[in-house]
């Protein structure tokens, strides 16, 4: 998920799309939290960046060498697979874990520290939108982008998830390109929660 290197103003102009300056500015300003070296230079980590695009609704660049990992968690096997087979149409191929509980999603998010976390919300054991909060209440989580999915879309449920920190829930059964434009962030009309 996220890197314990430190990024120079520089780098992590380029994971917001922003100018070095821009990045100085805020992190003078207080907005972006810097740690100062020994010689006064200002340096990011990865996880601040991703806190301040999810907070101000902008979107997070990670390295271009950097493969995508996201957990996908739903009980029904076949559209599970379904899913995989969807996601490995994304260039370059993520890596893609299957977790088909809330329990198995929980020792599966530690080893794979995934980028995005695809969550049906009506999960055996715990469920989904628990998960989202736990997520989200975890500092070394709360960047992680969480796509809901369910077949009990009723708005209640939706607003509750989208509350939690979900940035999209998505209506099972769904096609392959709404769920391409979801991951790609194409729907997103909500900020991203802080």
């Amino acid at each position: 998920m996220t890197s314990n290197k430190l990024l120079t103003p520089a780098e992590a102009a380029a994971r917001l799309g922003v100018s070095p300056v821009t990045i100085r500015n805020w992190a003078q300003k207080g907005d972006l939290v810097a740690h100062v070296t020994a010689g006064g230079h200002r340096r990011f980590t990865e996880a601040e960046l991703r806190r301040f695009a999810r907070s101000n609704n902008m979107t997070f660049f990670p390295p271009a060498t950097e493969t995508q990992r996201i957990l996908v968690v739903e009980d029904d096997r076949q559209f599970a697979a379904f899913i995989k087979d969807a996601l490995a149409m994304l260039d370059p191929p993520p890596v893609v874990e299957m977790a088909y509980d809330g329990f198995e999603a929980g020792r599966r998010l530690q080893g794979l520290q995934p980028d995005f976390v695809l969550l049906d919300l009506m999960l055996p054991g715990v469920d989904g939108f628990s998960i989202c909060r736990r997520l989200r209440s975890d500092p070394e989580t709360r960047a992680v982008r969480i796509i809901a999915m369910t077949g009990y879309d009723t708005p209640e449920n939706v607003t509750r998830i989208l509350d939690d920190g979900a940035e999209a829930c998505l209506s099972k059964p769904f096609g392959v390109d709404q769920l391409l434009d979801a991951i790609a962030g194409t729907d997103r009309d909500r900020p991203e929660p802080a």
